[in-house]
């Protein structure tokens, strides 16, 4: 089931299928360019300006959240702004948003209008929750895939995590969001234990 999916550590993915989609690409050790790329946010982990330059061509839709408006310069591709609950019909795959924000630290606030993903590739509907904690509007979802981030401190820890994944049932669960700027590897251990749902823990591309 994760055959198409590439993880480039931290909070970055590669999507394969009727399109290349790329969220938050960072430090992508891939040279293929994108159909789509998807920008949750403007902190530095999240959006680099260089991998989308790689990444893009003139045929390549960029959508971002506001805040990442002002720093993009000489991108080839077309900007969509996004913001919360829209859906956007883009190459033919319909991307919707929620909003992605912290609960109880001052890290990802709710009115900063930050998002997750939802989409829907090789037949698989995909939850990528961004740098969120655990909140009401990502348990409501019902999806075939949930991307979770695990380290703790900015997001959800590997309890809350997990938490969530027993709650909405995917078939298939993926941590991300450790390895490199905060969580480790005993983050996304401690998650696969304490989830009821078949857990697998990408290897860096």
């Amino acid at each position: 089931m994760t055959e198409n999916i590439k993880w480039f550590g931290h909070a970055s993915f590669k999507f394969s299928g009727e399109r290349i989609i790329y969220i938050d690409p960072v430090n992508v050790s891939d040279t293929e360019k994108a159909n789509i790329i998807l920008v949750s946010h403007s902190h530095y982990d999240h959006f680099s300006l260089q991998d989308i330059n790689k990444l893009s061509n003139t045929n390549t839709n960029i959508l971002v959240t506001p805040d990442v408006q002002s720093k993009l310069k000489d991108i080839q591709g077309k900007i969509t702004l996004i913001e919360p609950n829209k859906k956007y019909n883009v190459q033919g795959i319909l991307i919707e948003t929620f909003p992605a924000y912290n609960l109880n630290k001052p890290f990802h606030p709710k009115d900063n209008d930050w998002v997750g993903f939802i989409f829907t590739i090789n037949g698989k509907k995909i939850l990528y929750t961004g740098d969120s904690d655990l909140t009401t509007e990502l348990q409501k979802f019902r999806v075939d895939i949930a991307l979770v981030p695990v380290s703790g401190k900015y997001v959800m820890n590997p309890k809350e995590a997990a938490d969530l994944v027993n709650l909405i049932k995917p078939k298939l669960a993926i941590p991300y969001h450790y390895g490199s700027i905060v969580g480790s590897m005993e983050d996304a251990q401690k998650f696969k234990s304490l989830t009821q749902i078949p857990v697998n823990i990408l290897r860096k591309e």
